[in-house]
């Protein structure tokens, strides 16, 4: 049996280890470009349950644990991969329900739950990835699992996952052509040996860099401070206005038996206070004796201090985490909002332009999490939601947060921002929300992108040698050629995209492009080809130095 404290120090434990490997993780990703983001997207999702974990007591049972990490999982999940471990765990939330411990069958099976979640997720699920690596190692343990203790088990799984993740680039072509194995399988091992250090050693793997915590902005009060003394976490400030009883030190005395950082300003017609307290009600009531009330200001600290720490790691692992820029506001009698991931002011401009209501940005590389898109969402005062991905790895992150909004959402599983904008402009108020999915998914199969990037590392695809740096020209996502030049891979991106039925050309140029350049190319597009129209745009967006549609 595994008890409650045993199951929280075990995710802590495998979400420390697959941050400490990340990097190594992120290396495996297949394409050489700048989106190998694996580990990163696994670490954050499991991170985002490690601060809640912390606070728990040693005494908790493992159904209060199981919960409470599938919920933070699901809501800081990022890209597929980060998505298909937070359902993993939502597994045990579904096996351990109502259990104060959990034997080894309940474990496996609490597995099971959630692989079978991750593939009813998936519209359609590819073998040789992660799903296969957790399949196979539940589908040769659940029926030996009685008989195992759980360092048995644990080693077993982790055998047979290591076992398979060997076989994926046999189950996928494309992992094998490049040489390398799956990098959410890989990632999937290590948070489970991160696990099993805690069963079979009674040790916590922890984080290779302890960076020093600062302080937060505003408040006076540090976010050490917060960690460290996790009891009293709303910060609570009030003015009392003085009656004849007034007494500050007094107040100061009731104020300390229920928090610390006290702190009682006595003035002429006023007392100042501020106290750290798990119960800022009694705060107030006690207060209350001494005169009335007012500038009454109640925060939550550990939320500061979440928000600080998510916000660092998301400027390292360049993911951009935006719903601080949200305020919720509750559905009104508006029918239809809509939102889209992009990136860049440009984008984020023109979308605006088209009708969408808000923009979360992300894309490749920078994939935002479940909680950003729902925080979008709800910020959109409407009745339906349409949400345009504009990225294939955001799809799955989009879709779980269906299951948490308090308003309709309508995941449109755009590519592309070029698809994003075709397929809001095709939105009609007059018919139906089956209609325009129809017609915007029809609508989306019309639009070609393409785009320009640089190879991040040495590599072979599809017998392609490309080497770290050079000029990459993708279409639907594949490396269609290189080049030494962004100009001429613009042009030669372009060209090999027009053909006789294209009608439309829209050049988005980002950071480091001039708009001279991007209208060079325009010029050169329109002189070599007479019947197609060319807009450009200046997205201002990274990593990306043209995205390029046809329709």
């Amino acid at each position: 049996m595994i008890t409650g404290k045993q199951f929280r120090d075990m995710i802590i434990s495998g979400a420390n280890n697959i941050s400490n490997y990340k990097d190594e993780v992120d290396k495996l990703n297949v394409f050489p470009v700048p989106d190998g983001d694996t580990g990163v997207n696994m670490s954050m999702t499991i991170r985002a349950s490690v601060r809640e974990l912390e606070r728990l007591p040693d005494n908790i049972a493992i159904e209060k644990v199981a919960s409470i990490a599938a919920s933070a999982l699901l809501r800081g999940a990022r890209g597929n991969s980060g998505v298909i471990l937070s359902l993993l765990f939502r597994g045990f939330d579904r096996g351990m329900r109502g259990q104060e411990t959990a034997d080894t069958t309940c474990f496996v099976k609490s597995l099971q739950y959630g692989i079978e979640a991750a593939y009813n997720a998936i519209m359609k699920p590819t073998e040789g990835t992660i799903l296969t690596v957790a399949r196979v190692a539940v589908e040769q343990t659940i029926d030996e699992a009685a008989e195992m203790d759980f360092v048995s088990l644990l080693e077993r799984i982790i055998a047979v996952q290591k076992e398979t993740l060997a076989e994926t680039p046999e189950l996928l072509p494309v992992l094998k052509r490049a040489g390398v194995v799956d990098a959410g399988g890989m990632g999937l091992i290590i948070v489970f040996e991160g696990m099993l250090s805690v069963i079979r050693d009674n040790v916590i793997i922890e984080p290779s860099e302890q960076k020093p915590i600062s302080s937060v902005e505003n408040t006076g009060v540090y976010a050490k401070d917060i960690a460290d003394d996790m009891t009293n976490e709303y910060c609570t400030e009030f003015l009392v206005m003085k009656n004849g009883r007034s007494d500050a030190i007094k107040l100061r005395h009731s104020l300390e038996t229920i928090g610390n950082s006290v702190l009682c300003v006595d003035d002429t017609e006023l007392i100042k206070c501020h106290v750290h307290t798990l119960e800022p009600n009694r705060a107030l009531e006690v207060a209350l004796e001494q005169g009335y009330l007012s500038d009454i200001k109640i925060e939550n600290m550990y939320e500061q201090y979440l928000r600080l720490q998510n916000e660092k790691d998301a400027k390292e692992h360049n993911i951009i985490d935006t719903k601080e820029e949200f305020e919720y506001v509750a559905p009104g009698e508006e029918e239809y909002g809509f939102v889209a991931v992009s990136v860049g002011n440009g984008l984020h401009n023109l979308l605006i332009d088209i009708g969408i209501d808000k923009t979360v940005e992300g894309g490749q590389s920078m994939n935002p999490s479940t909680d950003d898109i729902l925080a979008a969402v709800h910020s959109v005062a409407a009745q339906n939601v349409f949400v345009f991905t504009n990225n294939k790895n955001i799809i799955l992150a989009a879709e779980q947060a269906v299951k948490l909004a308090d308003r309709n959402i309508i995941v449109i599983p755009t590519l592309s921002v070029p698809q994003g904008i075709s397929a809001m402009l095709a939105f009609d108020k007059t018919v139906s929300i089956e209609k325009n999915v129809i017609t915007m998914k029809e609508v989306i199969e019309q639009v070609k992108s393409g785009s320009i990037t640089y190879a991040v590392r040495d590599s072979n695809i599809d017998g392609k040698t490309i080497k770290e740096g050079e000029i990459l020209g993708l279409i639907g996502g594949k490396i269609a050629f290189t080049d030494n030049s962004t100009y001429t891979a613009a042009i030669r991106l372009a060209r090999r995209m027009i053909d006789k039925n294209t009608n439309f050309v829209t050049i988005i140029y980002g950071e480091g492009i001039s708009e001279t350049e991007a209208n060079t190319v325009s010029e050169v597009i329109l002189a070599r080809t007479k019947h197609v129209e060319v807009s450009v745009v200046d997205g201002g967006q990274p990593i990306y130095s043209y995205l390029i549609s046809t329709e």
